[in-house]
């Protein structure tokens, strides 16, 4: 991980294809406090580019992002 702040909250949207990826986000995101870190697990290919654009359109930051085998992992920032 390229983020060396602690994840505050980690949702898995294993198995779900766009826009649950992004729906799931959104919903985990209200709940938290600015700055906090949210990590997201999926195994939609789309989820990578669906998340920079969700981060440009929400103002929330896109810290890291990785391909882990079947796996990509998306870290966001909480605006």
């Amino acid at each position: 991980m390229a983020t060396e702040q602690p994840i505050d909250k980690e949702i898995d949207t294993r198995g779900l294809n766009c826009p649950l990826p992004i729906l799931k986000a959104k919903k985990a995101l209200t709940d938290m406090l600015s700055g906090q870190l949210l990590k997201i697990v999926a195994t939609d290919a789309g989820s990578v580019r669906d998340f920079q654009a969700f981060a440009k359109q929400t103002g929330n930051e896109l810290v890291d992002q990785q391909t882990e085998g079947e796996e990509y992992i998306h870290v966001l920032r909480r605006r």
